[in-house]
């Protein structure tokens, strides 16, 4: 397939195949790969300073499962949250890795990277010696990694994890490794958003990026543009309280200044997104996202720049 068909395939498989795109690419990347005798992509997963709600996500995936990802599409050597190895043998598995797949592994990185305290708020392993914090791991793997992958938005922009008062001194992955990072944002991240990244990784490499280093397949027109209820919009009828089927506007929804395919992707197992569920765009996939987004539930006409959210 061409790189102009995937990227059409991407954009438009939810409303052409009527179910996730991972059931359209994972056959794509196993046919390239058994085609060209090429090994699976060699990935090192950290999960840092979040809530796990991506990993949670990519686990929800279906058609395919989870599973038929780690089979068909990448080599997980290692990962803290997916793992079932722990202490040094956990560490002597990273290292490995580390060492005879540099240059050519991707780094996947979930949760904000905490600087304070010489980055003691999260630790990843454990020596005889110190502890081996997220900050120093990140610091080291970054340099080896073919592409470096934030993913959810903590890992993209800080998300949550940095909102005020970032008591942790929590930042965005590229903040600390000064390399360029592909940022697939959302918090949740949409597993569709993941796993079509990766298979653009393998078939083609780096994708088309914005300028806020998100993947275009995904991240290139607003919420507000495909929402359900824009009709609405365009003819200033808006909701006066949750629940009301309006345009959600007037109770905070983020859509206008959101970019995100939501609407036509959805969540839970591609049936729903909170539109739909009744519920306004939080924005969650925003650089500014929560502080940037507060309160939710007052306007986006009346929302301010925060000061101080980041540290």
């Amino acid at each position: 397939m061409r790189k102009e068909e995937f990227v059409h395939l991407c954009r438009n498989w939810p409303v052409q195949g009527g179910y996730s795109l991972a059931g359209a690419v994972v056959p794509l990347v196993r046919t390239y790969l058994f085609g060209n005798h090429r090994r699976k992509l060699p990935v090192i997963w950290l999960e840092m300073n979040d809530s796990g709600d991506n990993n949670i996500s990519f686990l929800n995936a279906t058609s395919p499962y989870v599973g038929q990802v780690f089979t068909y599409m990448i080599d997980l050597l290692y990962s803290n949250p997916f793992m079932a190895a722990q202490g040094p043998d956990a560490l002597q598995l990273l290292t490995n890795a580390a060492r005879e797949y540099s240059g050519k592994f991707t780094l996947v990185v979930e949760g904000a990277v905490p600087t304070k305290a010489d980055g003691l708020y999260t630790v990843i392993a454990r020596t005889p010696e110190r502890p081996l914090t997220a900050w120093e791991i990140l610091r080291w793997l970054g340099p080896l990694a073919e592409y470096v992958l934030a993913v959810g938005t903590c890992a993209s922009f800080g998300g949550p994890s940095a909102a005020r008062p970032n008591l942790t001194g929590s930042r965005p992955i590229q903040d600390v490794l000064q390399r360029p990072v592909i940022r697939v944002s959302g918090c949740p991240v949409n597993s569709d958003w993941f796993v079509g990244t990766l298979a653009h990784l393998i078939l083609y490499g780096m994708p088309e990026v914005d300028d806020q280093g998100r993947p275009t397949l995904f991240y290139r027109d607003t919420v507000h543009r495909h929402c359900q209820r824009r009709s609405y919009f365009g003819q200033k009828v808006f909701a006066e309280k949750l629940g009301d089927k309006e345009c959600m506007y007037s109770v905070g929804c983020m859509g206008p200044a959101t970019l995100a395919d939501c609407p036509y992707r959805q969540w839970v197992d591609h049936v729903s997104w909170p539109v739909k569920a009744n519920t306004p765009c939080i924005g969650c996939t925003n650089r500014d996202f929560p502080d940037g987004s507060t309160p939710f539930y007052q306007s986006l006409a009346q929302k301010r720049p925060k000061e101080g959210g980041r540290s």
